[in-house]
């Protein structure tokens, strides 16, 4: 039994019976290795990886091989969900040494923590190019045994690069109208006209870029902006990347037309879409649109949400094909013979035209992932209905995918943010509700006594390790989307409390940020990452954060932070737009103000809830909203701002100076179009 069993990580606890002699990251396994004079084998991954999958059971649970790594090595394994900042100083080394990256990463350290050999997933027998990992592990203690020398020099190589790059992101000048019109221009030239999306295959849900481009089109009028966003999102709810049964995607597709995914499913990817979807219907009233925000959201609340009220972190991609053997997306496919055995001739000849499912397969083996091609012809929708209905009650009789039910507060906080203005969009009290819960739980089990982030908690007990600055970022984001929903101030508050330590602990002295506090484990180097991948970095999480307080709150403090975090933006826009996406949103909200709405009325007034509901269906780039009444002190923004005659009424201001008020949504409406503004104006 390795030392894994009593971890909170799924991913962890997946290893805790392999015949590894596995450590958890931490001071022991190191000084483990300093008493053997061994080196390290790290290996990271998470629990819905398939390859990670894949290397447990052709290496780590093989016998042989694992007592040839406990003779010749401390290893130790990490889950990177668990461990952002581990994961993200080791695979920096990864990028920099081979060029990509990837999970299972394996990296070969010194027993103080220095990599010296590094890749991803090895294979039990040499093939595409790639080595044995066998041959691997023996070429290294080889290397430990007859070259200390020359590994100590080549790990001391590397760590020297890698403290190189901290504080390398010199702050410049927050991106201007000029800026975000060159990435436009750039995000064009790299946009899929065929299929949507950017680039080739493997290929993205680009969340965040799809914002910049709803934000700049909101600001603009750029339509080609819009339309790069209704395509790909008409695309992708088309594609086998979306499940056309119960919603929701999975994290990416193997190929440029969006119909083969790779089938895990994220809770960071499924709360930034159900967010895009919403807002693509906030500007443009596409059913389809609604549609997935609202099945999406479903399915955020039916098949992730744990006990506690919080939302797990993923489904696996892989699950058993009824034999006994695991296989990827054994429970999504289908084959024409499959959805005849459950819908009868008629109806499944009708399923496999609709969805797409051919005699040859997309996938593997003969089986299709389930899409809806255009062109497929106007059919009975009740019909249609019924067919997907029974399609869901038989693939729930399927073994199903494993779940991470890990809480992780950063991807909460996303959750909470698209939940609450879902609801609210939509009329759904039940989705916000879902939204408070996991508000709720963030607060109660995620909060530490000095105001602190936890970054995972699991059945309601909160992991040990610190919370990054993309926790303070997310979870702020969610605070405040819930304040405006809600028009409760606890929320704000309870942001402001994590704001104020980004400020304090997470920012260096010349207003650069990192992803761990100045007071936190220290690794080899400090993690510090402004570029967004499959969530926005902590960089531009804690900077639209901060622009969202300091507009509702008029700190000048807050407002300085956003905009130095900005600066970074506007140098890596010009050459790596798709890289940057928050941040290009986040300075569009900039551009724009972002505007601030009080809604100064009686609760359970009409008037007072339609000028909140025009407030929260604004397309003003990053606009806050805050509702009460008549001197409450929970807003700033609603304090001196009276009624009129008794009458609700609504401010739209900008850096706290408003046009006049009003109790028409007319012209609160032609209040929040897009229209030029140069900056801060005067009383």
């Amino acid at each position: 039994m390795n030392r894994l069993a009593g971890s909170q990580s799924p991913y962890l606890l997946q290893h805790a019976d392999n015949p590894v002699d596995w450590w958890p990251w931490g001071e022991d396994a190191f000084a483990e290795a300093r008493k053997r004079g061994a080196p390290v084998l790290l290996s990271v991954g998470y629990s819905s990886c398939h390859w990670c999958h894949v290397m447990a059971h052709e290496s780590f649970e093989d016998e042989a091989l694992a007592a040839y790594i406990n003779e010749h090595f401390v290893a130790i394994k990490v889950d990177r969900e668990e461990r952002p900042d581990v994961d993200a100083v080791y695979m920096e080394a990864v990028q920099a040494a081979t060029g990509r990256g990837g999970w299972p990463m394996t990296v070969f350290l010194t027993p103080d923590g220095a990599p010296f050999y590094l890749g991803t997933y090895f294979p039990a027998t040499a093939h595409g190019g790639m080595p044995a990992f066998r041959d691997v592990l023996e070429g290294v203690a080889a290397a430990w045994t007859d070259q200390r020398d020359k590994v100590a020099d080549v790990a001391a190589r590397i760590t020297r690069e890698l403290a190189s790059r901290s504080g390398a992101y010199a702050v410049s000048v927050a991106p201007g109208a000029a800026e975000t019109s060159g990435a436009l221009l750039a995000l064009t030239r790299e946009y899929d006209s065929r299929y949507g999306g950017f680039g080739g295959d493997p290929k993205f849900p680009p969340s965040m870029v799809l914002e910049f481009l709803l934000r700049h089109h909101a600001r603009t009028g750029a339509e080609g902006a819009l339309q790069m966003v209704r395509d790909t999102c008409e695309a992708m709810a088309r594609g086998g990347i979306y499940d056309q049964l119960a919603g929701g995607f999975a994290r990416y597709s193997v190929d440029r037309a969006w119909a083969v995914p790779h089938f895990e499913k994220m809770l960071y990817d499924n709360a930034q879409l159900t967010r895009v979807y919403a807002h693509l219907w906030r500007a443009t009233g596409s059913d389809l649109a609604r549609r997935v925000a609202l099945e999406t959201a479903d399915f955020l609340v039916g098949e992730l949400s744990t006990n506690e009220g919080g939302f797990a972190s993923a489904l696996d991609a892989d699950s058993d094909d009824g034999s006994g053997r695991h296989a990827e997306g054994a429970y999504y496919v289908w084959t024409p013979q499959q959805l005849t055995e459950v819908l009868g001739e008629a109806d499944g000849r009708l399923a496999a035209a609709w969805f797409g499912v051919t005699d040859e397969g997309t996938f593997e083996a003969g089986a299709s992932v389930l899409q809806l091609p255009q062109g497929t012809g106007v059919v009975d929708a009740d019909r249609v209905a019924s067919v997907r209905e029974r399609l869901l009650a038989a693939r729930a009789d399927r073994p199903r995918p494993g779940r991470d039910d890990k809480v992780v507060a950063a991807w909460n906080g996303l959750a909470i943010a698209a939940l609450a203005e879902t609801g609210a969009y939509f009329d759904r009290p039940d989705l916000v509700q879902a939204a408070v819960d996991a508000a709720d739980l963030l607060i109660r089990v995620h909060l530490d006594p000095r105001g602190r982030l936890l970054r995972t908690s699991r059945d309601g007990t909160a992991g040990s390790h610190a919370g990054v600055l993309e926790d303070y970022g997310d979870v702020a984001e969610g605070f405040l989307a819930l304040a405006a929903v809600t028009g409760e101030g606890v929320w704000l508050d309870f942001a402001g409390l994590l704001l104020d330590t980004v400020l304090d602990h997470f920012t260096g002295r010349d207003g650069t940020l990192y992803d761990t506090p100045d007071d936190g484990e220290r690794l080899i180097r400090r993690p510090q990452d402004p570029t967004d991948n499959a969530t926005p970095s902590g960089w531009t999480a804690a900077a639209g954060a901060l622009l969202s307080y300091a507009a509702h709150t008029g700190s000048q403090r807050h407002r300085e932070a956003a905009e130095r975090a900005l600066g970074v933006v506007g140098a890596l826009a010009p050459r790596a737009p798709r890289f940057i996406g928050w941040g290009l949103a986040v300075a569009e909200a900039a551009l724009d103000g972002p505007r601030e709405v009080a809604v100064v009325g009686s609760t359970g007034d009409p008037l007072t809830s339609e000028l909140h509901r025009t407030a929260l269906l604004s397309s003003a780039p990053g606009a806050v909203v805050a509702v009460g009444e008549e001197g409450t002190t929970e807003f700033p923004l609603l304090a001196d701002r009276p009624t009129r005659a008794g009458r609700a009424v609504a401010y739209v201001c900008r850096q706290f100076v408003c046009d006049a008020p009003t109790s028409d949504n007319r012209t609160l409406r032609s209040q929040l179009r897009p229209g030029p503004w140069t900056g801060p104006r005067r009383a």
